[in-house]
């Protein structure tokens, strides 16, 4: 009977884990400069558009700087996905509770996941649901809060979030969707960006569920946006 080589794998185990907890430190401290050239998200999907036999198979971002987006874009961003964006370090326990107190007196479970935590899913995760992908989700989650400020987050948030079929950041969305550059968005086209980011592949920005969640999004939009 063969012997198991246990001292071989527990150098094998020691080295993922040092590979999983500090890997991410060196991919995201380079992010305060530079933009990713691509994120899981994206790569996943060229998988499914080249099945499907879709053209381009590789969806194409055109990358902007803050300057290059407009104000609007960022704040009904912010309104409809994390106002609390700036007060949390990564996690807003608040909607948390919310959500679990919801889900408690019988609605349904909604999502609780901020900015932060979708920004390290879409760089380095696979889709779908297990409690090993939520947790490593959680520690890359806190690593991007330390690397990087606030501002840095949003802004590659915008410009890797997913805003339709093939159509990826924000430069692409505005030009897609509406005929104008990002830094061009009126408060309405903002808006409606932003009410589809639920579920950019089924809704349209000017469909009825994209409507009807811009209206609230506008109300929220009239403030600024919480900070400390």
């Amino acid at each position: 009977m063969a012997r198991i080589p246990w001292r071989g794998l527990r150098r094998a185990v020691a080295w993922a884990a040092v590979v999983l907890l500090l890997g991410p430190f060196l991919a995201i401290l380079p992010l305060n400069l530079v933009q990713p050239l691509t994120t899981a998200v994206i790569a996943q999907r060229a998988v499914q558009r080249a099945i499907d036999g879709k053209r381009p198979i590789y969806p194409r971002r055109d990358v902007v700087s803050r300057a290059q987006i407009s104000p609007n874009l960022r704040r009904a961003v912010l309104a409809a996905e994390d106002d609390r964006f700036y007060l949390h370090w990564g996690f807003d326990l608040e909607e948390i509770e919310k959500a679990i107190a919801k889900a408690k007196r019988g609605g349904r479970l909604r999502g609780a996941s901020t900015i932060s935590q979708q920004v390290a899913k879409n760089l380095f995760l696979w889709e779908g649901r297990s409690f090993v992908r939520k947790g490593y989700e959680a520690y890359l989650t806190l690593v991007l809060e330390l690397c990087l400020p606030k501002d840095r987050i949003l802004d590659l948030y915008l410009n890797l979030a997913e805003w339709g079929d093939g159509i990826f950041g924000a430069e692409m969305a505005a030009r897609r969707h509406f005929g104008v550059p990002a830094a061009k968005l009126s408060r309405d086209q903002a808006a409606r960006l932003a009410a589809i980011l639920p579920s950019p592949r089924r809704w349209s920005p000017r469909g009825a569920v994209a409507s009807a969640r811009a209206g609230i999004i506008l109300e929220k939009m009239q403030y600024a946006a919480p900070r400390p």
